[in-house]
């Protein structure tokens, strides 16, 4: 009572109020920026400190000297200068004092720090008392003297450790509200302790109005507090953009990114959120060991693999980048970027897959295909082994031609489906690419393999001629099979592989037979094939060839009115290879193109320096025909040779241009305006001679050689040839025979008017352009 009785009849009230405004308002700036320095390191925290030591000492400091002011004792005092300034260097040097050691982060570094914090506002207060000075006995009533000082330094230390330890939502409001008290408690409990007692009457004093002395001591405890508000604010918006542009920064990714301090989580994106599932509040102050496995044991600057757990405990495999780092304030961070594997191990499942296996029909692929073969030679070293299985789609390319490539793939994807069902443990089928298969099959019976594995192979048959229902029809395609066995076939994989595709092949080219085993003679008939395309490649780079020139005579002159070009290859030991055994392995590699252009050249080259300026023919290839760039080819041979184009005449068969006649006219139109010509070679032997002949106008027809060897025994081949005689003749365009062996045959076309022949009769192929030999002239006019 006797505190409350000071407090309500001794003092101005509404200096009093003015002394709690700027207590309350001193209070919250001091807890603020003590929080501020008890975060921060370095020249950062001693502004800070310097900043809240100086707002605390001048707030406590104003309190206490307006509370002063307000005082209304019964005689008129006054302040000593000295006393009064050393009361508010010791309220701002106790601050900093109490603020230094709370700041420590010991456990009772605020307890330690609040009640150094009491002793410096009781230093303070009573050093500020013994500066007043008034006419009259001051008395202090020690038990009211201890317990202002008790009062200020357990408060002082409640204000330390609420600043220190509360919940960040109530922490400055219950810290400022508990510093206020040890404030006021202090300084009315002292107030209460003072006895008054006048002596010597009252002297006459007159100086500045206590109230506006209070409201100027006020004015400048705001001014101080305001800058120090100011700093502090500008501080925080600061901080506050630096968080939105991190926070920007941790949106713009997406992985989940979090950021940890002292107390747990303290930013995250909305990336991280949706992975675990949980609402901000949840996360926010969480500790991330609780969401990511192992977290708090990952070190800085790894990269690891764990695991993370949702809201509603599902398992998710992360990957965690971590960094450590210092905010502003010097709390130590670390950064966290948690990415979903869920997807990448599902596409490196899916390549994995796709590196095994084919990605439109799901068998295994031809990589897997290989490991397994050796597997299984391997395992397989004896009998009874397994079977090699070469398979082929037959009329496949038909389906794609009718029905379209999309079709095509669904059938596919049928045939592999129906392959999977019929196939038995421990048997294997892939796919090699297109429309190829594989399947390897492992045998048991020694004494029956060839039909074991003809069983095997005609089951996957049915499986794959089994048709498909489409849209409007069923639709499907056969099978032709190449079967080679383990180890009795083949002592390597890769000549396994051969030999099953070279029995594949047989049956492809058999009209009744699906599937063919194969036998030693299929793998020396490909030898000799190799070693002919080899050969061929050989005698183009080493000029191995040579051509010979075989005339051609006018029936009605018996003069020699060209020569064909023939092109031989002759051997090291003196003998030729047949051009109808090399040319058909030249067309099929390709190798007819570069020969043709060498015959073409050279015959140019030769014929060029012959004594009569006499016409050459030469045969074109279908495959040079179907070449769009011949006659460019030929035209720049001309060109480089000097050869004259009408001396030139360009022989093709029938067939080269039935494939597509179109585009063959076209071709030959263009031949013709370089003004070579253009004659048909072994008429009477294609497809359709008469719209052939309908379809270009040659120059020139030659009869077949095989009408020739006929002619005496075979009526009809008679007729044949006048035919085609009378066809020419009516088409204006000459006939040329060849094969005229016999002076019969010369006197038979005499008598039907053909206009030229060649052959032994008159003239063997030769390496020069020779005229006729005096018994062939003789021959020819016998005839």
């Amino acid at each position: 009572m006797r505190v409350v009785s000071c407090l309500v009849e001794d003092h101005n009230l509404l200096l009093v109020g003015l002394a709690a405004v700027v207590c309350v308002i001193g209070s919250i700036i001091t807890m603020n920026l003590f929080k501020k320095m008890r975060s921060s390191r370095g020249l950062n925290r001693i502004t800070w400190q310097f900043m809240a030591a100086a707002a605390g000492g001048a707030s406590i400091w104003c309190t206490h000297f307006i509370a002063m002011l307000a005082w209304r004792p019964e005689v008129i005092s006054t302040y000593e200068p000295v006393l009064t300034a050393l009361s508010l260097i010791v309220a701002i040097g106790g601050c900093a004092l109490s603020m230094f050691v709370g700041a420590f982060r010991f456990q009772t570094a605020p307890v330690l720090g609040g009640a150094i914090f009491g002793v410096a506002v009781s230093t303070m207060h009573y050093t500020g008392m013994l500066g007043l000075r008034t006419h009259a006995v001051l008395h202090f009533d020690m038990p009211y003297v201890v317990a202002s000082m008790l009062l200020a330094a357990v408060l002082g230390m409640g204000a330390y450790t609420l600043a220190a330890y509360a919940s960040p939502r109530y922490r400055m409001a219950l810290s400022s509200a508990v510093m206020v008290l040890a404030i006021v408690s202090l300084h009315f409990t002292g107030m209460a302790a003072l006895v008054v007692s006048p002596i010597g009457g009252v002297p006459d004093y007159s100086g500045v109005n206590d109230g506006f002395l209070a409201f100027g001591v006020a004015g400048v405890a705001l001014l101080l507090l305001g800058s120090a508000l100011a700093s502090y604010v500008l501080h925080e918006q600061a901080q506050a953009r630096e968080r939105r542009r991190l926070k920007a920064l941790l949106e713009g990714s997406v992985d989940g990114m979090v950021v940890e301090g002292r107390n747990g989580i303290m930013m995250f994106n909305k990336a991280f959120a949706e992975l675990v599932g949980a609402a901000d509040g949840t996360l926010h102050l969480s500790s991330i060991g609780s969401w990511i496995e192992d977290a708090q044991s990952m070190s800085d600057q790894t990269v690891v693999q764990s695991q993370l757990k949702t809201e509603a405990g599902e398992v998710i495999p992360v990957e965690v980048a971590v960094r450590a780092d210092h905010g502003d304030s010097g709390e130590s961070l670390r950064l966290f970027s948690v990415r979903d594997l869920r997807r990448r191990l599902e596409q490196e499942r899916r390549i994995a897959f796709l590196a095994r296996n084919d990605s439109l029909t799901s068998l295994p692929n031809r990589a897997s295909f290989l490991e397994k073969l050796e597997r299984m030679a391997h395992l397989h070293k004896h009998a009874p082994g397994f079977a090699l299985l070469a398979i082929d789609l037959d009329r496949f390319k038909e389906v794609n031609d009718l029905y379209g490539h999309s079709v095509g793939d669904q059938l596919l994807v049928h045939i592999a489906g129906e392959m999977k069902a019929v196939i038995r443990e421990g048997e294997f089928v892939a796919r090699q690419g297109g429309d190829e298969f594989v399947a390897i099959v492992p045998l048991n019976n020694l004494s029956g393999q060839r039909e074991e594995a003809r069983a095997a192979a005609q089951r996957l048959r049915e499986a794959i001629i089994t048709p498909m229902q489409g849209e409007h029809t069923e639709m499907g395609c056969g099978a032709s099979i190449g079967v080679a066995l383990w180890p009795q076939d083949a002592s390597e994989t890769s000549i396994l592989i051969n030999n099953a595709d070279l029995a594949m092949y047989r049956a492809k080219a058999a009209l009744a037979e699906e599937i063919c085993f194969y036998e030693k003679t299929m793998d020396e008939a490909v030898r000799q094939r190799r070693r002919v395309t080899q050969g061929l490649r050989d005698a183009l780079e080493n000029q191995e060839f040579e051509l010979y020139y075989q005339p051609q005579v006018a029936v009605d002159t018996r003069e020699i009115t060209g020569y064909e070009a023939l092109l031989r290859w002759r051997q090291k030991d003196g003998s030729f290879i047949s051009p109808a055994e090399f040319i058909p392995v030249a067309e099929d590699t390709g190798l007819i193109l570069p020969i043709g252009e060498w015959v073409l050249r050279r015959a140019c080259e030769e014929a060029k320096h012959w004594d009569k300026p006499l016409r050459l023919a030469v045969n074109l290839s279908p495959v040079q025909l179907g070449h769009t760039d011949l006659p460019r080819l030929v035209h720049q041979v001309l060109i480089d040779t000097g050869f004259p184009p009408a001396r030139l005449e360009l022989e093709i068969t029938e067939t080269a241009m039935i494939t597509d006649m179109a585009r063959s006219t076209f071709i030959l139109r263009q031949l013709k305006a370089l003004g070579v010509s253009i004659a048909m070679d072994d008429f009477g032997t294609g497809y359709s001679s008469l719209s052939t002949l309908r379809a270009f106008p040659f120059d020139k027809i030659k009869l077949d050689r095989a009408f020739m060897g006929e002619l005496e025994d075979n009526t009809q081949s008679r007729a044949i040839i006048r035919a085609v005689l009378s066809l020419g003749e009516s088409l204006s365009i000459p006939v040329l025979a060849e094969g005229v062996e016999t002076v019969d045959q010369l006197n038979f076309l005499r008598e039907q008017g053909c206009d030229e022949v060649q052959g032994y009769l008159l003239g063997r192929p030769s390496r020069r352009a020779l005229p006729l030999s005096q018994e062939s002239v003789e021959i020819a006019k016998a005839g």
